[in-house]
């Protein structure tokens, strides 16, 4: 059975819960309406109603005039054709000097950016997760400070996105490495798709669980965007793994959950030197000062 959507997005938390509501009472109804703050800092709200046939796009027409909403994108998909519909409804990101784009954006690449190809696909990371986008600026701000990243490694690389924006900047190699054999596949199409074979190799390995990441350690910089408690497990590896003077970005948090992480990271001789929130995610930056 196809599966219909009709998306848009506009400003404002209480026009866009109105519009939510709105869409409820819609015949034919939707099978579930969602209203979320997009995380890439734009200030924007997405509201998408899901239906088993075709929606009343006059309907949402009037209602998307009457909130201020951008006209709805209406798209009949299969229900497994999930890939197809980020495709359409994400907008390329600017992180700092890194643009983050999907092959049919291709023609909206500045001249003046680091560009990185990412197509929907089973992986997390594509750039408009605050998380992504915090990761992103955050080695945009390291190289805009006169870090240069000589041993680099990327630990739960999802698309690889974050190696790869490495590697565009310094020389590598860049290790990536995913405990996911099918993100581990994501990850290689994309580096092969913006022509850094041979700059980010990719590996599959639970944390530094890998022989390649013991015989290249230590590191002088090492992402994990993951989650609270992998990144607190991850600690005493990390130590171990990063060299003295070296830095750590770490994302996968939510605001709330930080303090925890930095108090955590602190005891191993690794503290904060940088914080930046987006929306309810918190990316660290953080520095070694281990003998």
């Amino acid at each position: 059975m196809p599966t219909f959507t009709a998306l848009t997005t506009l400003p404002g938390k209480t026009a866009a819960e109105t519009l939510g509501a709105a869409m409820e009472r819609l015949s034919p109804e939707p099978t579930g309406v969602g209203v979320f703050e997009m995380e890439d800092g734009s200030g924007l709200w997405e509201v998408g109603g899901y239906f088993t046939e075709p929606p009343d796009e006059t309907a949402l027409a009037l209602l998307a005039a009457a909130t201020g909403a951008r006209p709805f994108v209406v798209s009949e998909l299969p229900e497994t054709d999930w890939v197809a519909h980020v495709r359409r409804e994400l907008a390329p990101v600017r992180a700092g000097r890194f643009f983050v784009y999907g092959s049919h954006d291709a023609d909206q690449v500045p001249a003046d950016a680091e560009p990185l190809l990412i197509e929907a696909a089973m992986a997390f990371g594509t750039g408009h997760h605050g998380t992504t986008l915090g990761c992103l600026r955050a080695l945009d701000r390291l190289a805009a400070q006169g870090f240069v990243g000589r041993n680099v490694v990327d630990i739960g690389c999802g698309t690889a996105v974050l190696a790869m924006a490495a590697a565009r900047i310094w020389p590598g190699p860049v290790r990536a490495s995913d405990i996911d054999e099918v993100a581990v596949e994501v990850a290689r199409s994309n580096v092969a798709a913006n022509g850094l074979e041979g700059q980010v190799l990719c590996l599959e390995a639970a944390g530094f669980g890998n022989p390649e990441l013991t015989v290249a350690s230590p590191f002088d910089l090492i992402f994990a965007n993951i989650l609270k408690g992998p990144l607190i497990a991850l600690a005493p590896d990390m130590a171990r793994h990063l060299q003295p003077g070296g830095h750590a970005i770490l994302s996968g948090l939510l605001n709330e959950q930080a303090e925890e992480v930095i108090a955590v990271y602190a005891r191993h001789g690794i503290n904060l030197e940088h914080r930046e929130e987006i929306v309810d995610w918190t990316t660290l930056t953080l520095g070694s000062d281990l003998p």
